[in-house]
């Protein structure tokens, strides 16, 4: 194993829940180099059984739809975090690196969470338009840093107080830039 873990989750079946698939799905499918240094996987919620996948990785990445953060998407580093949702339907990641410290009964691998932002999650709807181009943002961030660049992924997500809303469009200048973007990577 070792590398990047890219997980996403979300239900593809409630509209712009299914961020975290398709942004896995998207990455995957234009990255098949990347395939040595990288897992992918997608499920519609985190399990107390995805500890398994977290060992042995030097980064994880969780991918997730988010209604609240900032659009296009917000980037964090996560930490282990005991809360209830191990108890209910589906968990958070932090309480999924939190299970993985209290089965290896060691500590979990270095996690970012990338929230994408969403607008609609009623059953059966498509992805809204708004969303994708969301989603777009975010992949343009993976090309950025580089996908298997766990290091880069890393730096970005430190070097904004473990909280980075990147990259919020084009400039509007014809030159294809950012027009609201903090650092370059």
């Amino acid at each position: 194993m070792g590398g990047m873990l890219v997980f996403g989750y979300g239900n593809p079946g409630r509209g712009d829940d299914a961020l975290g698939p398709a942004f896995v799905e998207r990455l995957e499918r234009e990255n098949p180099d990347a395939t040595d240094n990288v897992t992918y996987l997608s499920d519609m919620q985190l399990q107390v059984e995805h500890v398994t996948d977290l060992c042995g990785r030097q980064l994880l990445l969780f991918v997730d739809a988010d209604a609240a953060c900032q659009p296009p998407f917000q980037l964090s580093q996560i930490h282990a975090e005991r809360d209830t949702s191990y108890t209910s339907h589906a968990m958070t990641p932090q309480a999924l690196l939190y299970a993985y410290c209290q089965v290896y009964g060691r500590k979990a691998p270095q996690a970012l969470l990338l929230r994408i932002r969403g607008y609609g999650f009623e059953l059966g709807e498509p992805l809204d338009a708004r969303a994708d181009a969301n989603l777009g943002a975010a992949l343009a961030l993976a090309t950025r840093l580089g996908v298997a660049d766990a290091q880069r992924w890393q730096k970005c997500a430190r070097g904004h107080n473990d909280a980075v809303i990147v990259d919020r469009g084009s400039a509007g200048d014809g030159s294809g830039g950012p027009r609201d973007k903090s650092t370059s990577y």
